[in-house]
Order: C-alpha cells, then structure tokens, then sequence
C-alpha cells in the first residue's frame, strides 16, 4: 500500500523542502518523512520528523544559516498554525559503511530555538540516537527527495540498536537530566522498555499502554498523565507528580538495564 503524507501537514513539509534544498543544493541526496506522521498519526504534541541525507559534510556557515532558517517553517509545541519540526542532516559517508555511534552534521528541534536566536549553535557529534532513527526511517518513511530509506540505508545491526537503547537510559541520571521535557522521557522510557523486550519500535501512546499493564500501582498514575497528555485526553503537566516521577524514571532504568544485559 502507497504510504501518503498527511495531508494537515503537506503545505508545512513543502516550505521546509524548499529550505532544504536552498541551503543545501546539489549536496542533497535524500529526505525521508517518518515518525509519528506515518506512525500511530499524528498526536496534539507530534513532531514532524524529518531525516536529511548529504552528499558531503556542512561548512559551519551553511549549518547556521539553515539552522537559522529552519526556524521559519517550524513553530513551538501547540502552535495553532505549524508543528514543531525535528530534522536531522546526516552526511551519507558517515553512515555507510555503517559504524556505531555514527555522526550526525546537525539537529534541528525547537528545543534549540532560544539557543539559536542568541547565536549557540550545537557542533556536528556522534550521536548514538542515530541506530535508532535509521532502524525508524528503514521501517516506516516516505521519501520526499531521494531512494526509498531500505534501498538507500544498510539495516542497523541488532546488536547496534541495543546500545543505543542502552546509551540513551543513561543519559537520565537526576531530576535536572529530565527538568522541563518530563512528559517526552517518561514516554520515550516507555518506548525503550518496549523496544528492549520485544526488539520492536512503536508509538509512545502503544508503548505506554503495554507498560501500564505491567507496572506496580504506584508507577501507573505517572505514565497515564504523560500518556492521556500525549493524546490531548488532559493538559495536566506531568511535573505535579514529581515524587513519581524520579520514581519510575529509575524503576524504567533498573527493568530496562536487565532486559538489556541478558
């Protein structure tokens, strides 16, 4: 079955595609649509998800300037007009042949917009999150510019993707690790646990409801919020359970970590 954009969002896909391709001209070699937009659909709170595939690695000047630019086509989280974009440009050489952790030429989320409009602008790095976004793109995208993600990407070892399963738990250590972004990493545990027991990639409201089934009564009340809040059921802010939180963060941690080093 032809996989189609959704149609909310084609006029906002377009105008990106057209930053895109000024800034990065004939060294453009592929864009791939994937994530919730063609996963699940999209939630109140979804990104549009965006992976960029280069022919050559980005002079500092043309990142910033795309980074820059970026910001005209994306908008903050509950926007009334735009969603907030996440794109991701990596250089095709640093991934094929594929290596663990692989470089990334740079981040655009809305995340960074304040960085950006003050001049702080993030340096390519490896980034250990890039085995699973090409295990995501390989699955389920559209090619926008370019092959299709399984013809052009080499299938991530599992072994690869487990790591970066492993690095990415690792990074959330105490409260200020997770302070303003509780909702995202209480889902994205929730996905990792998923991914750990079953070697599988779903949406965050799929992963949240299979844990809930599962959890102690005193993990629950924290998941359902992010979850019902994912969904727009509630607009309670998750920081009201705070305690719970920091709770089941590190409840996650310690199942996630046995699933992970059997």
């Amino acid at each position: 079955m032809l996989k189609k954009t959704p149609a909310e969002i084609i006029g906002q896909i377009n105008q990106a595609l057209i930053v895109l391709e000024r800034h990065l001209d004939d060294r453009l070699h592929a864009i791939h649509l994937f994530g919730s937009a063609l996963d699940g659909g999209l939630k109140p709170h979804s990104d549009i998800d965006l992976l960029v595939t280069v022919n050559a690695p980005l002079e500092e000047i043309v990142r910033q300037a795309l980074m820059l630019d970026l910001l005209n086509v994306s908008a903050p989280p509950a926007s009334k007009v735009w969603r907030p974009l996440e794109v991701t440009v990596i250089a095709i050489d640093e991934i094929i042949p594929w290596r663990y952790p692989a470089k990334r030429e740079l981040q655009f989320g809305e995340w960074l917009r304040e960085d950006l409009l003050q001049g702080i602008f993030e340096p390519a790095l490896v980034d250990h999150d890039l085995a699973i976004i090409l295990t995501k793109t390989r699955h389920n995208s559209i090619a926008l510019r370019g092959p299709a993600a399984e013809l052009l990407f080499q299938p991530v070892p599992d072994k690869d993707f487990i790591a970066a399963l492993a690095d990415t738990v690792e990074l959330w250590n105490s409260p200020e690790d997770w302070e303003g972004d509780e909702r995202n990493i209480v889902l994205a545990l929730a996905r990792i646990w998923y991914s750990a027991s079953t070697g599988r990639i779903v949406p965050k409201d799929v992963a949240a409801a299979w844990i809930l089934e599962q959890l102690p009564g005193e993990h629950q009340a924290v998941v359902n919020e992010a979850r019902n809040t994912y969904l727009g059921i509630n607009s309670e802010e998750i920081t009201n359970y705070s305690s719970q939180l920091a709770a089941f963060i590190f409840y996650a941690k310690t199942a996630i970590g046995k699933l992970l080093h059997n």
